[in-house]
């Protein structure tokens, strides 16, 4: 049976006549606002909280995972970077050879060109003595 608000009122006019105005309304404050029907009970709020916890268990099973995706994204990122640290090592080294190979090569170019000036030089000035 559901309490209507008039149904109600039928009851607290019936307990005033009984009890007088002041236990009719210390009675009617114990009621609660709504059918008891609508009041949960301690056993069903036992069930709600074990389904909660339940899904916070799951909830925090996913974190979990979630974690150990992110520790080894970071493992898989420490290593690239070992592996790129190393290979840009390599790469100043083969760099450092190279502009070093390229120095001797330059140094030697230049003293062929001096030696040929000179000769050339040494042509001229022996074709104008003639």
């Amino acid at each position: 049976m559901a309490i209507s608000e008039e149904s109600r009122h039928h009851l607290y006019q019936r307990l005033e006549q009984v009890l007088g105005p002041k236990g009719a309304a210390v009675l009617m404050e114990h009621l609660p606002p709504v059918g008891w029907a609508d009041v949960a009970t301690k056993r069903a709020l036992d069930a709600l909280e074990a389904r909660v916890d339940m899904r916070f268990d799951r909830v925090d099973e996913r974190f979990a995972r979630i974690d150990e995706r992110f520790t080894e994204v970071d493992r898989r990122l420490d290593t690239l970077d070992v592996q790129m640290r190393s290979g840009f090592a390599e790469v100043n080294r083969r760099f450092d050879e190279t502009f070093g190979e390229f120095r001797s090569l330059l140094v030697s170019v230049m003293s062929v060109m001096a030696v040929l000036f000179a000769a050339v030089m040494g042509a001229v000035v022996a074709a104008i003595k003639i």
